[in-house]
């Protein structure tokens, strides 16, 4: 009987996992209160659509299917440029992750347990990562490739 239990508390937890994967666009709205001292979200023609205009890190318009490190005019860091540089594209739930631990993501991507990442701010809260993460999503044009299948080609829109 303990055997049951056991299995059927597994078996419920593998099913209700993606139900916390995918985070809620309107509570990382909130969330992204914590995000808007260094980030901000504005689009090409320069409308603040989240946050405060913020230049400490790079705009996140569009960040959800761009290549990691790419955003234009603003200085990356080593590691994450390197990962861009190998044709990493963000996507929602890696957004997620990375988010809860900068560092450890890009010693992950890249295998460099020498690997930094020059955002020492953590969003360690599963549940708020996924909601920022869906937030930001919300504000790309297109949904990112899943890994393994192909980028958009160059010229198409991706932010």
């Amino acid at each position: 009987m303990k055997t049951r239990l056991t299995a059927l508390a597994v078996l419920s937890t593998i099913i209700a996992a993606p139900a916390f994967a995918a985070g809620d666009a309107e509570a990382g709205a909130k969330v992204f209160n914590k995000c808007q001292t260094c980030h901000v979200v504005a689009n090409e023609a320069g409308e603040v659509l989240a946050g405060r205009n913020a230049k400490t890190g790079p705009n996140l318009y569009g960040v959800v299917g761009r290549a990691a490190g790419t955003y234009p005019e603003f200085k990356y860091g080593e590691s994450i440029v390197a990962l861009g540089a190998g044709g990493y594209t963000w996507t929602e739930a890696d957004l997620a992750v990375y988010l809860a631990d900068p560092a450890k993501f890009l010693k992950e991507k890249l295998g460099d347990d020498k690997a930094k990442s020059k955002m020492s701010f953590k969003l360690t809260n599963e549940t708020e990562a996924a909601n920022v993460a869906a937030f930001l999503a919300s504000f790309s044009a297109a949904p990112a490739a899943a890994e393994g299948e192909a980028a958009p080609a160059e010229g198409e829109a991706t932010n």
